[in-house]
């Protein structure tokens, strides 16, 4: 058995793809349009797995759009994503500025939480050791849920 990918469903593709490529830096692979079964899917990898993914040879997250408009609350109990990233604190910055809510700012310098435009979680890890704490993420409280 290996893990192929993530399947997670989107309201707007286009801020979906603003916030999981132009925000959080992953890549699409794939996309797949069926006219006949009314939905465009879109597979998307980090720039670093990205070849392997190319090759089907490592795990992705499928973006789902259905063309006829769904509401999905909660992420229909979906858990979250989760993300290494090489800078906490500048990805954060750059997700806060462009105005994605900090659920859970990186206090301790190694994992934080954000939403995506349809409120799926995303988990984001310092990669190796955790960074110093510093403002102004030591001292910000969180903010809804994650």
């Amino acid at each position: 058995m290996e893990y192929l990918h993530t399947m997670v469903r989107v309201s707007d593709l286009d801020a979906s793809l603003n916030f999981y490529c132009d925000l959080l830096g992953l890549e699409e692979v794939s996309r797949k349009e069926s006219e006949k079964g009314r939905f465009t899917l879109v597979f998307l990898a980090t720039p670093k797995d990205r070849p392997r993914a190319e090759a089907e040879q490592s795990p992705m997250v499928e973006l789902t759009y259905n063309w006829d408009p769904e509401t999905y609350t909660g992420g229909r109990n979906f858990g979250h994503l989760a993300y290494r990233v090489d800078d906490i604190y500048a990805l954060c910055d750059k997700l806060q500025t462009a105005g994605v809510t900090i659920n859970r700012p990186p206090r301790d310098g190694h994992m934080a939480f954000v939403r995506s435009p349809d409120g799926i979680s995303i988990e984001l890890l310092q990669k190796g050791d955790a960074r110093e704490p510093q403002e102004p993420w030591a001292s910000m409280p969180n903010t809804g849920e994650w």
